[in-house]
């Protein structure tokens, strides 16, 4: 169980790097670092409309980071609820009084 929540939590991260990079490639109103990889529009990998397709990818990465932050929340909560397993036993002590019986 403690594996696959790594592993989402891996993928979490890695949505978010790619969330981060999509959104600093996205064309600016001053043409900043969204031109530096977008260069000219009509010889861009996805045609003339990547703007439209960057900013779906966009959405669609945006609510699934969103999602996955939910989830990821309420999974930790389950997890701590766990009862963990100790391997200490607790023994009882003797006191004088009780030795004196």
């Amino acid at each position: 169980m403690s594996l696959l929540f790594f592993l989402v939590i891996f993928l979490y991260l890695g949505i978010g790097v790619v969330l981060s990079l999509l959104i600093m490639m996205q064309e600016s109103k001053t043409l900043g670092l969204g031109a530096s990889f977008g260069g000219d529009s009509s010889s861009s990998l996805f045609g003339s409309s990547t703007a439209d397709v960057v900013k779906r990818i966009t959405a669609y990465l945006a609510f699934s980071f969103f999602a996955g932050c939910l989830i990821l929340t309420y999974w930790s909560h389950g997890l701590s609820k766990i009862p963990q397993k100790r391997d200490v036993e607790i023994e009882s002590v003797q006191t004088a009084a009780d030795a004196a019986e």
